[in-house]
């Protein structure tokens, strides 16, 4: 196998571990919450908080090296419209999903205090979800166009 399709098969890999725990996560969370079932929101919460460290991270840190090393290797410029395109809607995706690393694990406290105590979740999670909600609205949709433009590399201009 040649470096060029090892890198490949790395990045669709972490390509599949970012977007879909991303996706399967932010759906359980998303549907749980509408639950109001304090039990099943600390639960899921505090899954989706180690879906994140174990899996979404590692394909954080994987998706640009391989990118990268496959740019090298095919001898593309970073200036060609459609890779500048790809790494701009990265950053759009990544200033996404940095705060909602944090949200989701202010969320998971606060859902695994409200289940021990039996209680209502406070009104902070309820603002912390919105926002969690609104930052993901940015960042599936920018992970949507970035995976367009990977397969089909347009002539932008």
């Amino acid at each position: 196998m040649s470096g060029y399709f090892l890198f490949k098969w790395l990045h669709i890999l972490s390509s599949v571990a970012l977007v879909g725990v991303g996706f399967g996560s932010a759906f359980y969370m998303f549907f749980t919450n509408r639950t109001r079932n304090v039990a099943a929101i600390a639960e899921v919460s505090r899954l989706v908080v180690r879906a994140d460290w174990w899996f979404t991270t590692p394909a954080v840190i994987v998706q640009p090296a391989s990118g990268l090393a496959m740019v090298w290797i095919a001898g593309y410029s970073l200036s060609d419209a459609w890779l500048s395109a790809t790494l701009v809607l990265f950053v759009v995706a990544g200033t996404s999903w940095l705060p909602v690393v944090w949200l989701q694990i202010q969320m998971a406290k606060m859902a695994r205090s409200a289940a021990e105590s039996k209680t209502e979740l406070p009104q902070c999670y309820w603002r912390y979800a919105r926002l969690w909600t609104r930052l993901g609205l940015v960042a599936f949709p920018a992970m949507l166009v970035l995976f367009w433009l990977m397969v089909f590399k347009p002539a932008l201009y």
